[in-house]
């Protein structure tokens, strides 16, 4: 097994969550998602970046407004749709599902069953 390919695979799997967990809030340019991700430790290039903004707001979740910059054209912002909101509940919901069911075969594997 090749690790560092599982480890990009759920790197991916998990991708589009993040970016929808950091718009729920507040609309962001890009260069502000991936500065946030890569605080967040989820290290993700623009040539990633941009093709899967541009499938998430084809796909109804997110929108975009420009606004002006001080530094030059305007600037796309993305945002959450209300749809987008629907959306984000349900994976919140099976994030925690995920979660517990990690948890509950680690605490297996380590003979400290939690239920």
């Amino acid at each position: 097994m090749n690790v560092d390919n599982a480890k990009s695979q759920m790197r991916k799997g998990m991708l589009e969550y993040c970016i929808m967990l950091l718009l729920s809030e507040e609309a962001c340019y890009t260069s502000d998602i991936i500065a946030r991700l890569k605080e967040a430790n989820l290290l993700v290039v623009e040539g990633t970046l941009y093709p899967l903004l541009t499938r998430l707001k084809n796909d109804g979740v997110l929108s975009y407004e420009w606004r002006e910059s001080t530094q030059g054209p305007p600037r796309k912002y993305y945002l959450l749709t209300p749809e987008g909101h629907s959306i984000l509940t349900q994976l919140d919901l099976a994030w925690q599902e995920i979660e517990s069911t990690v948890g509950n075969l680690k605490a297996l594997k380590y003979g400290n069953p939690k239920y």
